[in-house]
């Protein structure tokens, strides 16, 4: 049983990681991305068919991400050195500027609740995706199948909701609210007018 699972409200736990990234490993710890908004995402295996056109997505989206104060962290079962075989061998990867996590001992992913247990694809990670504030607090998440790719644009609208309503305290995002568009103060004089 993971120590953590997923509880919106909650701080994530500090785990270390080993990453790469720009060619080279690094070490960290969730707490080293406080005071930023942190997007990440798990898939299930590098050299893989869905994966790297999510990931490619998430670098073509990348400096949109970072422009709303926020990292983007990838995370895969795999080594650090697989990570940099991917990056060597593929042209979508190669493309990546964001950290590449490796979790090979699944610890992360367990912590997360997304580490499958059971059946052959045992020790990989579902597709989730989490957003984490900027105190460390779980904001958003989403797990589905992994034969499902994700869409770095609702990633993104889902973090633009997140921090305006952190910076706009007592307003809410309706649905399929985008930036710009008119949000909601709740109270009485709403309710049954919606």
């Amino acid at each position: 049983m993971p120590e953590f699972f997923p509880v919106i409200g909650e701080a994530v736990p500090n785990l270390e990681f080993d990453y790469y990234q720009k060619e080279s490993f690094h070490k960290a710890h969730f707490s080293d991305y406080r005071g930023k908004w942190v997007v990440i995402f798990f898939y299930p295996a590098d050299f893989t068919f869905v994966c790297p056109t999510e990931l490619e997505e998430m670098q073509k989206n990348y400096a949109k991400f970072q422009e709303m104060g926020a990292e983007v962290l990838s995370v895969s079962t795999d080594t650090k050195f697989t990570h940099k075989a991917w990056h060597d061998h593929s042209p979508a990867i190669k493309t990546l500027e964001y950290p590449m996590i490796a979790d090979p001992s699944g610890d992360i992913s367990d912590a997360f609740g997304v580490l499958i247990h059971e059946g052959d694809d045992r020790g990989l990670a579902l597709r989730g995706s989490f957003i984490i504030d900027p105190d460390g607090i779980l904001q958003v998440y989403e797990v589905h199948a992994n034969n499902v790719g994700r869409s770095a644009d609702e990633l993104l609208r889902k973090l633009e909701a997140v921090i305006f309503v952190r910076e706009h305290h007592g307003e809410v995002c309706p649905a399929n609210w985008k930036k710009g568009d008119k949000t909601l103060k709740p109270g009485i004089d709403l309710v049954g007018k919606i």
